[in-house]
């Protein structure tokens, strides 16, 4: 992983040790949350060049434009910095209305009640028919 951060705009980042930010999408008209996810200082710079969300998988250990498999690809409108400088907020509209790879709206459909994650938002497409029966 590239650990060297551009000058400019993105020198002003917080980069935690792993050369990685947090990064919140958000529905720019809703105003939802859809997912989180990490960028490092190539993503973040390919997304702001290419109006499109690019993140770094620290599983894939790659950068991951969001959409590359599943068509799901989100439009930026917005890139947004927070006040100590180590959180990215995306404005993005979703294309195909689907965030989460499970195939719902957006990846935070657990919401805690009396004591455990009870499910809630729609499977929106089965996940098996976004990625195939490779995806896990």
């Amino acid at each position: 992983m590239t650990t060297n951060i551009e000058p400019g705009w993105i020198a002003e980042v917080a980069f935690n040790e792993d050369g990685l930010v947090p990064v919140i999408a958000q529905d720019s008209a809703s105003g939802d949350v859809l997912m989180m996810a990490w960028m490092n200082a190539e993503a973040l710079e390919k997304t702001a060049n290419t109006g499109e969300a690019v993140y770094y998988s620290r599983s894939r250990d790659r950068l991951w434009h969001k959409g590359e498999s599943s068509g799901h690809v989100q439009k930026v409108h917005e890139i947004r910095l927070d006040c100590d400088a180590d959180v990215v907020l995306l404005r993005v509209e979703q294309i195909g209305g689907i965030a989460c790879h499970t195939g719902r709206r957006h990846c935070f459909y657990r919401r805690l009640e009396n004591g455990a994650w009870q499910e809630s938002g729609a499977i929106l497409k089965d996940p098996e028919a976004i990625y195939g029966l490779e995806h896990n």
